[in-house]
């Protein structure tokens, strides 16, 4: 017989695979009831994080369908037939891809970029291509449409006078206003404990905010960290950052958490685990008081510490590891200008013959 779990016995990676797998049953709510079997059919293969991304964006696909589908309009979506899948084409598939530009839900407008109408398409191949493979359908127009050509963004991170300006300011509270100044007192060593671990390790916000205290072991200068997929890494860490977490370690011990909380390293104002959301507010909050930095997010701190790691030591092996990238080509495609400058460097370095005087 299956045992109760109560919610302080989970760990914040299985809390968060219960409430995605909540959150993907009430989208499928919304979902013709022949989807049912795709999820069940790629169960093994993705994550839930994956799964729920899947049916958010069929969810679109088959709204986009119903709005302006005349076959399809007069029937509500729950109702639609695995059938509706070889009535459609290549150009009905094109067209969608095309509302997916620009279009209204419930007052609101949203547009995709051609990232955002990849992984839309991505996630509408798989769906045919299940049914197609299982010999339930006979076409597959997903798979005649050609991916949308995807043009590498520049990396955007902090140089090193602006990390420590960053720093600067969440340690002193500089430009704040006086209301944001009584939270600063509060959490100002919180604060520059997270952002010295983003900075000074990589790791992503999702693996910052799930670290539980017995994460951290001071002994080796190391961290564990459970990384996207659900797989476990330890991740280390110099001076910089042990000092930072011991000194908020010595606040966070007389703190009193909430109910399932008491093992969450880093605690929200209420002390509850603090959330991805609130560490992106104060990377903003933060970042916009110092005028030099440009726009950051988490993610920009991850970029800095990968950009710095590959300047210093040039091994993008050793950069794709710590960053967690299964694939290191994934890697050397984000660092792949820092490759270009350390190649430049090269061409001035080996003398031909001495410069003649």
């Amino acid at each position: 017989m299956a045992k109760p779990n109560t919610g302080s016995d989970r760990s914040y990676h299985d809390q968060m695979q219960i409430e995605l797998t909540e959150k993907l049953r009430e989208v499928m709510k919304t979902l013709p009831p022949f989807c049912k079997s795709f999820f069940r059919g790629t169960d093994n293969n993705i994550s839930a994080r994956t799964k729920l991304g899947y049916a958010l964006d069929l969810r679109i696909f088959f709204e986009f369908l119903h709005e302006n589908n005349a076959a399809l309009a007069n029937t509500p979506i729950t109702e639609y037939k695995l059938g509706i899948l070889d009535q459609l084409g290549k150009e009905d598939i094109e067209e969608y891809l095309e509302y997916l530009s620009y279009y209204k839900k419930d007052g609101k407008e949203y547009t995709n970029d051609e990232r955002g109408k990849a992984r839309k398409l991505a996630s509408l191949r798989s769906f045919y291509q299940y049914y197609y493979s299982s010999e339930l359908i006979e076409k597959n127009p997903a798979s005649l449409i050609r991916t949308p050509k995807l043009h590498e963004k520049e990396i955007i991170r902090l140089d090193p006078n602006e990390v420590a300006e960053l720093l600067d300011a969440v340690e002193n509270g500089e430009h704040l206003t006086k209301n944001e100044m009584r939270y600063h007192n509060k959490t100002a060593k919180r604060d520059l404990a997270l952002l010295t671990l983003l900075l000074g390790t990589g790791i992503r916000v999702s693996e910052c905010v799930g670290l539980d205290l017995n994460d951290v072991d001071f002994d080796n200068g190391g961290i564990k960290i459970r990384r996207k997929g659900g797989n476990e890494a330890v991740v280390y860490f110099g001076d910089e950052v042990e000092a930072a977490l011991q000194d908020y370690l010595m606040i966070r011990d007389e703190i009193i958490p909430q109910t399932g909380h008491e093992n969450a390293l880093f605690l929200s104002m209420q002390n509850r685990r603090i959330t991805v959301r609130a560490v992106e507010n104060l990377v903003k909050k933060y970042a916009s008081r110092v005028t030099s930095l440009k726009k950051i997010t988490p993610h920009k701190l991850r970029s800095t510490y990968g950009t710095t790691l590959y300047q210093e030591t040039g091994d993008i092996y050793l950069v794709a590891d710590v960053l967690g990238h299964k694939d290191v080509n994934t890697t050397r495609k984000h660092y792949a200008a820092q490759a270009d400058a350390r190649r430049r460097q090269a061409a001035n370095v080996v003398k031909l013959r001495e410069d003649a005087n």
